[in-house]
């Protein structure tokens, strides 16, 4: 999402703790905003150690709790969301907490885009 509505102002990576798989219904909630993840693959953070980020964002408790540590100085930031991945029910329920993580999500990408551009005015 934040490659997406960051359009090019960012170089936006994305991984996790453990290799895994981009869920179906993930896919189906963010075609539904106009974003295609269909391409996306599961990335474990190791595969970026290397990297230099202005920002690294932790979306979810036990990945805050169990981050490594990236080389250089940047910005460490924490958004405590749930996965929607947990959710039980039928699709039509699952697809509810997936819709409304990824609102939740849209708000708080909306904020760090603003943030950023007035820290750079």
């Amino acid at each position: 999402m934040l490659r997406h509505y960051g359009k090019d102002k960012f170089e936006v990576f994305s991984a996790g703790l453990e290799s895994s798989y981009v869920h179906p219904l993930a896919i189906k909630t963010m075609a539904e905003s106009g974003i295609d993840i269909t391409n996306q693959y599961s990335k474990t953070v190791n595969e970026f150690l290397e990297e230099d980020f202005s920002y690294v964002i932790t979306v979810c408790d036990s990945a805050k709790e169990r981050c490594p540590v990236f080389p250089g100085k940047y910005n460490s930031i924490h958004w405590s969301i749930e996965d929607p991945a947990s959710a039980v029910g039928t699709e039509s329920e699952r697809m509810k907490d997936f819709r409304r993580v990824r609102q939740n999500i849209l708000e708080r990408i909306d904020h760090f885009i603003s943030d950023v551009h007035e820290s750079k005015s």
